[in-house]
């Protein structure tokens, strides 16, 4: 097979496991997983949060790719690139810029360029955790934001939908 279409199988990879996060987000972490997620929603005291957990359960499959078929002239080798490269940028973005988790956080935080997708992420995620609890919450993605004025509105159609229901 071709580097291109390794290269392709890499990047479908990618683009896949920001379609995964988003589900796994909305459905199971603010779902029957909220046990685990629950921390992540609330102030931090430490640099682990048992939301970390999910990490390693994402790291997992790319894993067992990697070490079933070990070497770049399998295809399944590249999907576990894919997986592996979006679970480190995730890390970066999320842990490191938009919560600034240890030291290296608040240091990328300060050093790393500003730019108006930068911003889009981090605000976006912030609207994200502006609600209490695990319901009526927006933005469960990552590396692809909505406009923040969209998720704004979003924000405040839901909050007058629970109005509403207290009535």
């Amino acid at each position: 097979m071709s580097i291109a279409l390794h290269l392709f199988v890499a990047i479908a990879s990618f683009i896949a496991m920001e379609a995964t996060a988003y589900l796994v987000h909305r459905f199971i972490m603010h779902g029957p997983g909220w046990h685990w997620h629950r921390d992540h929603h609330q102030p931090s005291l430490g640099l682990l949060e048992r939301n970390d957990r999910y990490a390693l359960i994402f790291a997992l499959p790319a894993a067992v790719l990697f070490i079933v078929w070990p070497g770049p002239e399998y295809t399944m080798w590249w999907v576990a690139l894919g997986i592996s490269a979006y679970g480190l940028l995730y890390m970066v973005f999320h842990d490191l810029v938009v919560h600034r988790r240890g030291w290296i956080g608040r240091w990328c935080r300060q050093h790393i360029p500003r730019s108006a997708y930068l911003d889009r992420l981090v605000n976006a995620h912030h609207l994200h955790h502006a609600v209490q609890g695990r319901q009526g919450a927006v933005s469960f993605g990552f590396l692809y934001a909505p406009p923040p004025e969209r998720l704004r509105q979003e924000l405040k159609h839901r909050a007058n939908q629970r109005d509403e229901y207290r009535v």
